[in-house]
């Protein structure tokens, strides 16, 4: 489990294609404190890691299966990109955003972008199968950030980026037509679940 709290931003160093994707990651963490088998979230999905070392840098290995290629955007990584990272829940670690499971449930596009002040409010469109259980001040996880909607037209759903939000994860680059990995807060699934059987 994780928080949608981003604590680093790792770059992509080498992607390889061996049955699965594997790609090497880039990282300010300590490996020294990463166990193999550890999860960590990378642009929201958990992965899992198979390989640690620091030659020249700090770097952790993990293989992405075709199914995880196909309802995410890490399908579109490529040498160079940088990733929003976390790392995974451990008991006692305050509870910051929301909870966030690192299994994706889709993907959104960036459909609009303007500057309020110094925050960027950002558009999205999702699927139409995810947009109904997106709500206003309710939350989501994108690219493994824990974000508050702000308003919902339809598919489309806005999420404002405040300055520390931008400087600290990979918001601060977003562009229009951007594919992003989109969870659903996992309270909102339940909530329509109950619905449908109540």
């Amino acid at each position: 489990m994780f928080t949608g709290i981003i604590t680093d931003q790792g770059r992509v160093l080498e992607l390889q294609k061996r049955g699965d994707l594997r790609a090497r990651i880039a990282t300010h963490y300590d490996v020294d404190g990463i166990d193999i088998g550890a999860s960590i979230a990378c642009d929201g999905v958990c992965l899992t890691v198979i390989a640690l070392g620091r030659d020249p840098e700090n770097w952790f290995d993990v293989e992405i299966s075709a199914e995880t290629l196909g309802a995410s955007n890490l399908g579109g990584w490529t040498v160079g990109h940088i990733a929003n990272l976390e790392r995974a829940l451990k008991v006692g670690d305050e509870l910051g955003g929301h909870i966030v499971s690192g299994h994706v449930d889709g993907t959104a596009e960036v459909v609009g972008i303007r500057d309020e002040g110094d925050s960027t409010r950002v558009t999205f469109r999702a699927p139409d199968d995810l947009a109904r259980f997106i709500a206003p001040k309710g939350s989501v996880a994108l690219n493994g950030t824990s974000l508050t909607v702000n308003e919902v037209d339809g598919t489309d759903f806005g999420i404002n980026f405040i300055p520390h939000t931008k400087s600290e994860t990979t918001w601060g680059q977003v562009k229009m037509g951007d594919v992003i990995n989109l969870e659903i807060d996992t309270m909102a699934r339940y909530v329509a679940r109950l619905r449908e059987y109540g």
